[in-house]
């Protein structure tokens, strides 16, 4: 066990998390200094910040970060709480990029990625090049690829787990449990992402599940659902000490995915089958609902950013 599922899935999910950081890192210091600016410019409506939210979150590639962004923005009095209720919108709209990506099945090409941006990085140290803007430009770029890359083969790896991990008693126990109720898969996409601090951990590790069969695609999508309720953790931990503002920020965060999931949770059956129309293996149709799931959760709760009760709120705040 230790072998052939515990130490794969270890050192898989290292390679992912750290591939993460690494482009996250890598693009918030090629487009961060740009972040403030844009913000602020595109929370005057709603939609203004839903787009916003939604080109941040997908350039930067993490939700979290835009979201304790924002959080720290309002604490701060730069940023109104009415005009960040479309960016938290948004920040789950375009962190379904990541797992559009990953469910491309690209696994394959992850170690000449790696190679290829690893070649582009050391070139930008050239001592001619080394201080030129296009050079450090580059240089984040190839960084942001070579993560994605670490993303890629953290996938792979975790993907050889399947066939061990379907022979064990506990796994077996869990997926007959979940064939009774997914709730279990909702508890325990919401307690993984909880821990780790990033669903898309968490959904790539049930992608790589899914297409190995270890699991069904409604336990994978009940899973999903989870994930999208555990990663709020990371936006109350932010809103902490903050101001009462900011907690608004990061409990409209937690209404916006708990809501969504408690909506979507009985339609689990009906959705399968839409995500078999929209792709043909395992991890994708998971990608895919996930997809669905937060632009229509987005687009059902955008109206009600409109109403004037969140400007009156704010006053009292």
């Amino acid at each position: 066990m230790l072998m052939t599922i515990i130490l794969p899935v270890m050192a898989g999910l290292s390679i992912f998390l750290f591939g993460m950081k690494l482009m996250e890192s890598a693009l918030h210091a090629w487009a961060g200094p740009y972040l403030k600016r844009t913000l602020e410019m595109f929370t005057k409506t709603p939609l203004r910040g839903l787009i916003a939210g939604t080109a941040l979150t997908a350039v930067l590639q993490s939700s979290t970060a835009v979201t304790v962004i924002t959080i720290g923005l309002v604490n701060a009095g730069v940023l109104s709480f009415a005009g960040t209720l479309g960016v938290i919108l948004g920040t789950n709209i375009g962190s379904c990029l990541s797992t559009e990506l990953i469910g491309l099945g690209l696994g394959r090409t992850g170690v000449p990625m790696l190679l290829a941006a690893s070649i582009v990085w050391l070139a930008t140290w050239i001592p001619a090049a080394d201080t030129r803007r296009w050079a450090l430009s580059l240089r984040w770029a190839s960084l942001a690829v070579a993560g994605f890359a670490l993303v890629l083969l953290g996938v792979e790896m975790m993907q050889t787990i399947g066939g061990p991990l379907r022979e064990r008693g506990l796994f077996a126990w869990f997926v007959s449990a979940s064939q009774q109720s997914l709730l279990w898969g909702v508890l325990a996409g919401a307690c993984v992402t909880a821990l780790v601090h990033s669903s898309a951990a968490t959904i790539a590790l049930t992608m790589s599940l899914a297409s190995v069969q270890a699991i069904s695609v409604e336990l994978g999508i009940a899973i999903v659902l989870g994930a999208n309720i555990g990663t709020c953790v990371t936006a109350l931990i932010a809103s902490i000490g903050g101001s009462r503002a900011g907690r608004y920020v990061a409990w409209t965060h937690v209404l916006l995915n708990v809501g969504g999931a408690a909506l979507f949770f009985p339609l689990i059956g009906l959705l399968f089958h839409l995500t078999t129309l929209l792709s043909a293996d395992e991890a994708g149709q998971i990608a895919r609902f996930q997809t669905v799931f937060n632009i229509i959760c987005s687009l059902l709760a955008l109206p009600l950013c409109y109403l004037n009760k969140w400007k009156n709120l704010e006053f009292r705040s």
